[in-house]
């Protein structure tokens, strides 16, 4: 019953949240802010839409290729038709259940070409802490180059002696959870120590990897796509296309954390564009229509990709 109870849970939180800050944007906005987002979904240049869904083609290629250094190294040779369209289904499926797709993509892998699901969920666990380091760089990036603004937005709304305040707080909070990690013998600090020595063991073997070179840069060229697919939209309305690139990686990283928390963004993806964007001076109506033309076109794309995969993978390993 608490199982059941649990994955109707994972399918209609994210849902409702996602629904929830739609909700609340559109309620937040004035009529005159809805009339203008109107306008720039009807005069936006579609070519940079369209160019940045070619490009998110590449990316999706790339994780499939990526993934079959990881495959190889464990001795399994995969057809890389079948990477791409599970891949592509997994990015589907995220938008149902979010992290489902990888536990999806292991599953097929397994039914058509006969990888053992362990053993292929492992490998995706270890590209998501490669994609996890990869981002924390963007991160980090980031936060190096908007230091004084985001230090400036932060003061702006948070009196000095609440920031030390919660800097006290984390701090002493992060030793009673480093004392309770090192010395607890609790049953789920015991379950969490265990699958955080499953994720070590997933990433130092891409360390041991005959083509860890080649992994590593497919790596990096996946993120290179994202970022990349990202900066060509800005282009597609003439009140973001002079903003320059470290405002773009900026909203590029909030977007992306946006996406983690409903359904494919859903509802927070165009909120947190517009709330990162207003830091630097872009209106509220426009960040959201920027937002809202970036995540409907890359869910219509997933949609599509994810469906049509679906369809012709059975089909194309028919024996």
């Amino acid at each position: 019953m608490k199982e059941r109870f649990g994955k109707i849970a994972s399918i209609f939180i994210p849902l409702l949240l996602g629904f929830g800050l739609i909700y609340y944007q559109y309620t937040t906005l004035s009529k005159e802010e809805l009339l203008k987002i109107k306008s720039c979904f009807e005069q936006a240049d579609y070519f940079y839409i369209y160019l940045s869904l070619v490009i998110a083609l590449f990316g999706y290629w790339g994780r499939a290729y990526r993934w079959k250094y990881s495959l190889n190294h464990l001795g399994y040779q995969t057809n890389l038709k079948n990477d791409i369209m599970t891949v592509c289904i997994s990015y589907f499926m995220n938008l149902t259940i979010p992290r489902s797709g990888e536990i999806t993509r292991a599953a097929l892998l397994k039914k058509y070409d006969n990888v053992p699901f362990d053993k292929g969920f492992g490998t995706i666990v270890a590209e998501r802490i490669v994609d996890l380091l990869i981002f924390f760089l963007f991160v980090g990036l980031a936060f190096i180059l908007q230091f004084d603004k985001l230090y400036n937005f932060i003061k702006a709304k948070i009196a000095f002696d609440k920031i030390i305040l919660f800097g006290v707080i984390g701090v002493i909070l992060g030793v009673i959870f480093l004392l309770i990690w090192i010395y607890a013998e609790w049953n789920i600090i015991k379950k969490l120590k265990n699958k955080l020595s499953g994720l070590i063991e997933g990433m130092t073997s891409i360390l041991k990897m005959k083509d860890k070179w080649k992994y590593i840069f497919f790596s990096f060229f996946i993120w290179f796509t994202y970022l990349l697919m990202f900066y060509v939209t800005i282009f597609a309305l003439p009140e973001t296309a002079n903003i320059s690139f470290d405002i773009v990686i900026m909203g590029f990283i909030f977007g992306s954390l946006a996406v983690g928390f409903t359904n494919g963004g859903l509802g927070a993806y165009p909120l947190s564009i517009a709330m990162i964007y207003s830091i630097y001076g872009i209106s509220n109506d426009i960040g959201t229509a920027f937002g809202w033309l970036v995540w409907t076109s890359q869910t219509i794309l997933t949609i599509v990709l994810g469906l049509l995969s679906y369809l012709f993978l059975p089909i194309l390993n028919k024996k």
